[in-house]
Parts: structure tokens; sequence; C-alpha cells
């Protein structure tokens, strides 16, 4: 007999079978297949007339791009490419015609290209049904094994062995990059859109799994083309110039990023160190050009204050995790006496956040902070709104301000116990804390620039790496617990 905790072998092959198929549901759902595989969700919006129906016709009607004979030949290019006779060389070659018709055409016929995968390339649900339920009735058996071979099978689709061909030329990568760079922006208008999406996104977690990925330290002696890319892609803290770039690659800096081998030459996200003797509280010092450079031989705390992802087509395929991990990892063989491992991080969903719960916050605030607040704007009886007013020049102010506190206070409420679907609010907090970090700190007036008040009134916040931890702090994350240092914990509770 097996005790309540135990797992027999079968309950394990049942447990994971069921996790594939609820897996696997999950991609059929996403790709526009419900999950009872009684048909697909493709069809086109109303009012408009289906790729089938275009191709049907002979004149073209209202606002459509490409007449019915133009689409057909589109429909034939593409079927050669992804044809399932020809090889991946073959087809690859066939696909290089048909991203120079896509280089040049307009965004209309790129939308009637994106139809046609869309529309005309779609999973086979009898044979995936089939499949499935072979799967099912396999499952526990010895038969099992070929059962989900043929169910993995039949979930490769003609649009998804289509778009890997679009990846075997050269410059094939960046083609499928862009081309769901562009669509991102569409896909709340055109729910159709999905589908296509779902595929791309699925192979490109694949082709960019952290296996696949080169971590490669950036100085100033990089090639000229690939520092000009730190500076267009910099999403944080814009980089002014090249006497600005200089700065942040000076002897107490490092910057380090990750290259896919089909794009030797494009930083796919990147991270900017300052190498400090504590954790920083303000963005200016080290940004500032005139400033020395620190002695790295006695620098004990590695800052994260710039992390930037430079592809859009890569939208949810992260790999910053592992970024984190392995730039760590490589500080600490250059720098074995490092200690501590934080960010000086921007907040900025606070202010949008603060302009919702303003009032909230404000009537839940201590009654002794509201009446220094009182004092402080010289009114008997303050609003939030004007406690907001009173915020918009923060430089003017000091941390140890009543008006000043009780902005921190939201602030660690906002970073600590803020959660929607059980993941922080804020999207920087989500992407620091769901790599194990903790938050740690709280910095007035860290960062005064035009974008740094806009996003937080100024303020900035440093997250703690505890390599120790790590795996703890994800776990409380898990059962949706923010993990907080006890000086924050402090401020939420107040």
């Amino acid at each position: 007999m097996t005790s309540a905790t135990e797992t027999t072998p079968a309950a394990a092959v049942d447990s994971a079978a069921n996790t594939w198929l609820q897996k696997s549901a999950a991609w059929l759902r996403s790709v526009g297949i419900p999950t009872e595989l009684g048909g697909s969700s493709s069809s086109p919006p109303e009012g408009e007339r289906s790729t089938t129906e275009r191709l049907k016709a002979s004149l073209r009607r209202g606002n459509e791009a490409l007449s019915p004979r133009e689409l057909r030949r589109l429909l034939a290019d593409l079927q050669a490419v992804g044809a399932s006779e020809v090889s991946d060389a073959e087809g690859g070659r066939l696909a290089e015609p048909v991203m120079q018709w896509y280089a040049t055409a307009q965004p209309e016929q790129r939308m009637d290209c994106w139809r046609l995968l869309c529309e005309q390339f779609v999973p086979d649900v009898a044979k995936i049904g089939q499949a499935r339920q072979r799967y099912e009735d396999a499952v526990g058996t010895t038969s099992m094994a070929a059962a989900e071979r043929q169910l993995r099978k039949a979930l490769q689709t003609p649009r998804m062995r289509l778009l890997q061909r679009f990846a075997v030329p050269a410059q094939g990568m960046r083609f499928l990059l862009d081309l769901r760079a562009q669509m991102l922006p569409q896909l709340k208008g055109h729910d159709w859109l999905i589908a296509v999406d779902a595929d791309l996104e699925y192979l490109f977690s694949n082709w960019f799994d952290i296996a696949f990925l080169e971590l490669r330290s950036l100085s100033w002696d990089s090639p000229a083309s690939l520092l000009e890319k730190l500076i267009k892609y910099e999403a944080v803290h814009d980089i002014r110039s090249w006497t600005d770039l200089k700065n942040r690659l000076d002897s107490d800096r490092r910057c380090y990023g990750f290259f896919h081998p089909r794009l030797p030459n494009e930083p796919l996200i990147f991270v900017e160190v300052a190498l400090v003797d504590k954790m920083s509280d303000s963005i200016a010092p080290l940004l500032d050009e005139a400033a020395a450079a620190t002695d790295v031989n006695k620098a004990s705390t590695a800052i994260f204050y710039s992390i930037s992802n430079t592809q859009t087509g890569l939208r949810g395929v992260s790999f910053g995790d592992s970024l984190i991990k392995t730039v760590v990892e490589q500080l600490l063989q250059e720098f074995p006496k490092l200690r501590q491992f934080a960010t000086l991080s921007p907040i900025p969903g606070f202010r949008s956040w603060l302009g919702k719960s303003a009032a909230e916050v404000w009537e839940g605030a201590d009654k002794r902070l509201r009446a220094d607040v009182a004092k402080a704007l010289d009114k008997p009886e303050p609003t939030a709104a004007d406690w907001l007013a009173a915020l918009e020049q923060p430089a003017q102010l000091k941390a140890d301000d009543a008006v000043a506190k009780l902005l921190m206070q939201a602030a660690a409420r906002y970073l600590g116990k803020s959660l929607v679907q059980d993941k922080p609010v804020d999207p920087v907090a989500r992407f620091h804390l769901g790599n194990g970090s903790r938050v740690e700190r709280l910095n007035w007036a860290g960062d005064t620039s035009a974008k740094g008040i806009k996003q937080s009134y100024g303020m900035m916040v440093n997250y703690l790496y505890d390599l120790k931890r790590l795996d703890k702090h994800r776990n409380l994350l898990a059962q949706g617990k923010i993990p907080v240092s006890s000086g924050i914990e402090a401020l939420a509770k107040v």
C-alpha cells in the first residue's frame, strides 16, 4: 500500500499525461481550435469575405487589397514553400521571393498575406481529434509513447511547417521577427490573428531557448555597429550621446547581452551593471559622465540599473531571468569579492495606479500623518486631490516631509501588496520578483528626470537578489505573497 503522500508509477504516468493533455488543449485554444474539436474560430470578421470566397471570385470587392488573381498567386507561392513533399532547404529557397514581395508590400497587402496564413494553413481538426482520442485511450499502456508521438505529429500544423521554412534563409529569422512585430499591434482589433501569433510565439520559444543563446560582454572596444544598437535599443535611461555611452562602458561598468547565432550582431536583451561600494539610491550619480570611476577592487555591490529587451517580435519569450543568473555567475568569476546583487529600478506603473487609488490611500492613511499633510499644505481639510497636486514638484520635497511619507507608504503598498491574477501589478516588479528577488528599498528622488516623475513621482526601488533565497522568494510569490524587506513591510503596514 502507498500512503496518501506517495504516488504509484501508474498514477505518475496519469498525472504526466493529464498535464500534457492540458497543455495541448491550451495550445489548441490558442490557435483557434475548441478543445472539444468541433471546429475552428478562424472565420473572417462579419461583413468581410473570407480568403476562400475571394480565391474563388474574379473581381476585387470594397477595400480588399489584393485582387483574387493576386491572392491566388500568393497562395500558390506560400503552398510551394510549405509543401510537405519538398525539403526544408528547397522550401527555404522558395521562401526568398515571397520575403522579397512582402518587403515592398503595402500594409493592407501584408494583412491579406496574414489572412491566408490564418485561413488557408489550418490544422486538420479531425486528424487531431482522432490522434488525441488514441492518446487518451493509450494512457498507462505500453502503446502510450507511440500514441503521444502521433498526437505531436498531428499538432504540427501546415502553418507551422510553412513558418519554419521561412526561417531557413540567412535573413529568415529577421523576417519572422519583423513580421510578428508588425502583427502584434493589430491583435487587439483582429482576433483572427491570434492563431498565427500563437504559432510564432511557440516557434520563437523553442528557437530562442537559453541553450541556443550566447552571453557576450560588450565594451567600448566592441564594433561601432554593435554600440549603435545599444544606443538604439536602450529602453530605461536614454543614451544621450557617445560620451554617455562611453561612461556606461567605463572600467567600473559592465554590459552583457544575449545573442542568437542567426542574429549574430543583434543583442536580444542586454543589461547594464555598475560596480559600487554600496546599494545605489539614485540614478544621477551612475549616469554622471564627470564622476570618477569606482575602484573595482573595492566594489562590494553590483547594481543592475538598466535591462532592455530589443526585439518586439519576441514578446512573451522570456530569457531575462536566465540573463541575470548568467551575468551574476560571470561577475563572480571576475570579482569574487562581490557580496550584493541588486537593481536600481523604475516603478513605471505607480503613478497610474495612484491616480485610481489616491482616495483609498488618503482615507486609509494614519490620522496624525494626514494632519501633518494638512499642516504642510496649509489647508484645514485637504483632499486626496490636494495631496496629489503637492507631489508635482517632488524634487522640492524631502523624504521625511509628510507629503512624501504618505507617498512612500503608498508605493510600498503598490509594490508589496498589489497583485493582479496572483502576479505583481507593476511590470518591472513582475519581472524581478519572478526571478527570485525581493523588494528591498524605496528611494525618494531616485530619478528626477521628466520620465521618472511621470512614472513614479521620481521614486525608484531596489530589488535585491539574495542568491541563497531566490527559490524561497519564488515559492512565496507562487503562494500570492510578495517577498519584501522588513523596511518595505513596515511602510506598507502603516
